[in-house]
């Protein structure tokens, strides 16, 4: 049996206000003529099929027409949640959806009925284990712990149980979690809350395939234990990442070989500094003008209107910080000590240095202008 693994497919997230549902129907879509193209008999999905609990409605439609492609290619589907997910939501009619391929495994009390296959060698059983929530899972699961390798342990030793009345089975775990030894970037949100969010690999021994979703970087924790990570960058942390999937054969024995299939990149990423006047003329950045950029200007004084004039050059810049060579004047200081012993008007125009540069007389008056009006104001109540 060949499988194809990936997750944290996002659909309906934006990146820095820019809308990606077009390049996330493009790229997803495309797993169906993998699916053709590599003979998969099962796709499996561990986790943030959506960005939110509440999908718009055109979320819904992308992830519908993307996951018809896929069935209509040839494969089975198999999905559990993630954090991003609601999983009560996603696994509405998940019984009458079964019958037409379609997998969902989003209840703590189903963690150990998994979905059965058979391939000329026999079972293949496929357990999802959504996202596990520890205070929410714990009383389902009715157990006194209360951590995250408290909660998945007890799936897996559920899991484990289920496995040990199936002699002969091979088996497929898919999990959204945060595995000791993986690398996470900027787009991923925490899943902890309060205590220790990550999870050592050994809660998932004894199984032949471990799917693991959360983590936006591709990864091999072991041979079968890895992330396949997001099919699309979801932050400029991403930009050196190569997006892609996981074929995993599993033959009489158990796993088989796993090979890596890299995904096209709808609109490249990219990042670059200088000042303002020099990146808009400079010939070396031509190649990233329809990248999505993010922008560090070194101006000594903060230009106005920044990101505005360097869209006119590169449409996609979607990201701008300000960092002065050499530093900010007398660097970083608490708001409590640069406020002490000034008066108001003084506060104001130090606001105005540091975003900008030193207010001359005439906005120095209209500062003055507009605090004596409050002042007024205030004198009236």
């Amino acid at each position: 049996m060949r499988l194809l693994h990936t997750s944290d497919w996002h659909v309906g997230r934006t990146f820095h206000g820019a809308d990606l549902l077009v390049e996330q129907e493009s790229v997803l879509g495309g797993l169906a003529d993998l699916v053709a193209d590599e003979r998969v008999d099962v796709v499996v999905v561990a986790g943030d099929i959506y960005d939110r609990a509440v999908p718009s409605a055109e979320a819904v439609q992308v992830c519908a027409r993307v996951l018809a492609r896929i069935r209509a290619a040839g494969a089975h589907l198999v999905i559990t949640p993630g954090n991003h997910d609601s999983a009560p939501r996603l696994g509405a009619f998940g019984e009458f959806a079964a019958a037409g391929g379609l997998h969902l495994r989003t209840r703590i009390p189903d963690i150990d009925r998994p979905v059965v296959l058979h391939d000329e060698h026999g079972e293949v059983v496929l357990y999802g284990i959504p996202y596990l929530e520890p205070e929410i899972a714990r009383q389902s699961l009715d157990i006194a712990e209360r951590g995250h390798t408290d909660v998945l342990s007890e799936a897996m030793r559920r899991i484990r149980a289920d496995l040990c009345a199936r002699p002969g089975a091979r088996s497929v775990v898919l999990a959204h979690a945060f595995v000791t030894g993986g690398e996470p970037c900027d787009s991923e949100r925490p899943i902890a809350v309060g205590g220790v969010e990550q999870v050592p690999g050994s809660t998932f021994d004894d199984v032949d395939y471990v799917a693991l979703g959360h983590l936006h970087g591709a990864q091999q924790l072991a041979d079968h234990l890895r992330y396949s990570g997001s099919p699309l960058a979801y932050s400029f942390s991403e930009a050196r990442q190569h997006k892609s999937v996981w074929i995993v054969d599993l033959d009489a024995a158990g796993l088989s070989t796993v090979e890596r299939r890299m995904l096209p990149v709808p609109r490249p990423l990219a990042k670059i500094t200088g000042r303002l006047d020099d990146l808009l003329v400079d010939p070396d950045h031509d190649t990233v003008q329809d990248h999505y950029l993010s922008v560090t200007l070194t101006d000594r004084v903060r230009p106005v209107d920044a990101l505005r004039r360097l869209q006119v050059r590169f449409p996609h810049a979607v990201h701008m910080e300000w960092q002065p060579e050499g530093g900010r004047a007398g660097g970083a200081v608490r708001y409590s000590e640069a406020v002490r012993g000034r008066s108001d008007h003084e506060v104001a125009c130090c606001f105005v240095t540091d975003a900008r540069d030193e207010p001359n007389e005439r906005e120095r008056g209209w500062l003055a202008d507009a605090l004596g009006a409050v002042y007024a104001a205030e004198g009236e109540k």
